[in-house]
């Protein structure tokens, strides 16, 4: 595709079929993340990658489980209980493979590069007919200290963008946008 025919047709994807993804196309996708741009080249990203449907499933089941226990009683985190309260809800839709972009420092535009990493991530797999979705919910319970000692992640590193993966069952139809609220300096 054309840059812009991807950048037209990214969709968050959330039904995936069967056909599983290869370990060498999830290590092309990476290869287009690290080709993001980052603040003084610091390339601050590492990658955490899970494969298999079932695995996923079980580690969106244990995620749920933790939001459960921790959602405030206020707030818009408060207002995505009773969507992780269905149990028919699967935090990570059925997707057989999660990249998880992580941050190696805490240095000040490490996160906003990582979200860089990501988003070239995701375009390149547009690019590839693979869906993505970003499950954002997920990121307080893989920033835990045991799920980033069992992830094999350092202590000091952060989990920014988790992406779920799949052969897409069919593309989802755009929602539009919003026209750009644009300030001209004068």
């Amino acid at each position: 595709m054309e840059l812009m025919e991807v950048l037209n047709n990214r969709r968050a994807v959330r039904d995936f079929n069967d056909t599983p993804i290869e370990r060498a196309t999830i290590e092309k996708l990476i290869q287009s993340a690290i080709l993001a741009p980052s603040a003084m080249n610091l390339q601050p990203w590492a990658f955490a990658v899970r494969l298999g449907r079932e695995e996923i499933d079980r580690l969106g089941e244990r995620v749920k489980d933790h939001l459960l226990k921790n959602f405030p009683q206020a707030g818009p985190e408060a207002s995505l209980r009773k969507m992780v309260e269905d149990p028919n809800y699967v935090l990570f839709h059925h997707a057989p493979a999660l990249v998880l972009v992580v941050a190696k420092s805490a240095d000040s535009q490490a996160r906003e590069d990582c979200c860089l990493a990501a988003q070239n991530l995701m375009l390149a797999a547009r690019d590839e007919g693979i869906g993505t979705c970003w499950i954002g919910l997920s990121r307080p319970w893989l920033n835990l200290a045991a799920t980033k000692k069992e992830f094999g992640i350092p202590p000091e590193y952060e989990f920014v963008a988790p992406i779920i993966l799949g052969y897409p069952k069919s593309w989802p139809k755009t929602h539009g946008r919003n026209a750009a609220e644009i300030f001209w300096a004068k």
